[in-house]
């Protein structure tokens, strides 16, 4: 069942870049979230959003969010393309899909590939907004500004 605006999100340990473990417990209640799921490290759509979130980084800061990015791919791998791109933000590693699948996330393209969402968390940790769009990775970036800007 996927989640919806006014859910909780699901309780989650993961690894980061760093290959420390970031627990959901531990980021509700200090600053609102931008969860963004994307398919791949390093990939065109998918280094076009981390690098426009990177960009506005700052923005991100001062409207009180922490971003963070959930793919399948290893804490390896996220360290590569955190330091490719000087991603000043977290990328956790969800190599067994079990996040994405408690997020209730589904496959695009026919389930050939992960699907890209984004979710506005408040510190209360309830979903107040649900941008999904494969194809529009720079649209994620604006969308969740304009959210967090209401909250």
């Amino acid at each position: 069942m996927s989640l919806k605006i006014g859910d909780k999100i699901p309780s989650f340990t993961l690894l980061n870049q760093e290959g420390k473990e970031v627990k959901s417990a531990e980021l509700v209640g200090k600053a609102n979230l931008v969860i963004y799921f994307y398919p791949k490290d390093d990939t065109p759509g998918c280094t076009k959003e981390a690098c426009s979130f990177r960009d506005n980084f700052e923005e991100f800061t001062d409207l009180g969010a922490q971003v963070i990015g959930i793919s399948a791919d290893s804490p390896k791998s996220h360290t590569k393309f955190a330091s490719k791109y000087n991603l000043p933000f977290t990328l956790l590693s969800d190599n067994k899909n079990e996040v994405r699948k408690a997020f209730g996330l589904k496959g695009s393209l026919f389930g050939l590939l992960p699907g890209r969402v984004t979710y506005i968390v408040d510190k209360g940790g309830v979903v107040q907004y649900i941008f999904d769009s494969q194809f529009n990775a720079l649209q994620h970036v604006s969308t969740a500004k304009e959210v967090l800007k209401k909250l």
